[in-house]
């Protein structure tokens, strides 16, 4: 099969689709695999690095997508990228539709084949090619509460873990999913009084039982919601539906019950955010302001670390993009529930049931 990694273009976004060793692991396997010149450039990889492991670099994006029967990429395609896409192309990546009706529409129209890294589901009902983002961005997003905290950047001015006789931030996190683990891992290992809230009570029980005494959960409610927003310096929103829109579990009538400087994080924002305020940023220009709360919801935020990014995501996507180069997309999905369940878009078909729901569209079974 001839597979392309164009160079991501989305704002900030440094991390590419694929490793010189994912590459290698190919083209042994006599696959052709094109990459685009530079693509690998920000994430610490080097088109040398690409060619001795068996690639042909291309000069442009537009080359890349001519050429290639299987795109594997890391975010979505953005609006200069639609009409790069062919009838019948394999698209591999993130692409969270039930947050961009135009994306999903732009994809419908493409009549390509999406297969979606976020809904490829184990058995066991994890999402293996989303977890060590999630990793990432869990463990990110304390890095990055705790920066904006900070009175230059509007924070209320204070220090995460605290220091001899003066007290420790308090981090509330909505969702005890692998984000919520993560930024509970970090948060609490910086000394912060952590709370972290969420329905299932598996979940909850499981942050009892690995976490710290700084570390304290408590059953998710609208109530309990409102009661800690009130003192909580750093709020962080992780919860997670497959495949659907996030649910709105602060509204815009929430912030005004809490103290100014307050930092909400929303790792979300894919998936449509789980603030009502919430609106996508960028690295360029991660926070705004609304009745004196920060708000961070960078819609890419392991872009910005892309080398662990890379690395963690082709540990994780190249045994799936074997099979589909094997296979053919067809029977590798047959074959491997896993992957079936990453199919989103089949040429022009709505085939997975969330992303139809979200703007009312027709869904067909893959």
């Amino acid at each position: 099969m001839k597979i392309g990694v164009p160079i991501e273009i989305k704002n900030n976004e440094n991390r590419v689709g694929m490793t010189p060793s994912g590459v290698f692991e190919l083209t042994k396997r006599n696959h052709t695999v094109y990459i685009q010149k530079d693509a690998g450039y920000n994430s610490g990889f080097l088109d040398e690095d690409y060619i001795e492991a068996g690639a042909t670099i291309l000069d442009t994006i537009e080359e890349i997508y001519d050429v290639a029967e299987m795109i594997v990429k890391v975010k979505e395609p953005i609006e200069k990228e639609y009409g790069l896409i062919k009838e019948n192309q394999v698209v591999f990546t993130y692409f969270h539709f039930a947050s961009s009706e135009a994306l999903t529409k732009a994809m419908i129209d493409s009549k390509a084949i999406c297969i979606a890294y976020e809904t490829v589901e184990d058995k066991d009902g994890s999402l293996p090619l989303l977890i060590p983002m999630s990793e990432v961005a869990g463990r990110m997003s304390i890095q990055q509460g705790a920066k904006y905290l900070e009175k230059p950047i509007m924070g209320r001015g204070i220090l995460l873990g605290g220091i001899p006789g003066v007290p420790p931030a308090k981090v509330l996190i909505l969702g005890a999913g692998v984000v919520g683990i993560q930024a509970a891992r970090m948060a609490s290992g910086l000394g912060a009084n952590v709370f972290i809230l969420d329905i299932n009570m598996k979940a909850l029980r499981h942050v009892s039982e690995v976490m710290p005494n700084n570390v304290i959960s408590e059953f998710s409610s609208e109530y309990n919601i409102r009661r800690h927003i009130k003192d909580a310096d750093l709020i962080i929103g992780g919860v997670l539906i497959k495949g659907a829109k996030a649910p709105k579990l602060i509204t815009r009538d929430m912030l005004k019950d809490m103290q100014p400087g307050t930092v909400m994080v929303d790792v979300a924002v894919d998936q449509g955010g789980c603030f009502e305020t919430t609106k996508p940023t960028t690295h360029q220009d991660p926070t705004y302001i609304i009745d004196e709360v920060v708000h961070y919801s960078v819609a890419n935020m392991p872009g910005a670390v892309p080398y662990t990014s890379t690395m963690g995501l082709t540990n994780v996507t190249l045994p799936y993009v074997i099979k589909l180069a094997d296979m053919g997309w067809k029977k590798a999905c047959k074959k491997n529930k896993s992957l079936g369940k990453g199919l989103n878009i089949v040429n022009g078909k709505i085939v997975y049931r969330e992303i139809a729901e979200a703007f009312d569209l027709k869904f067909e079974e893959a």
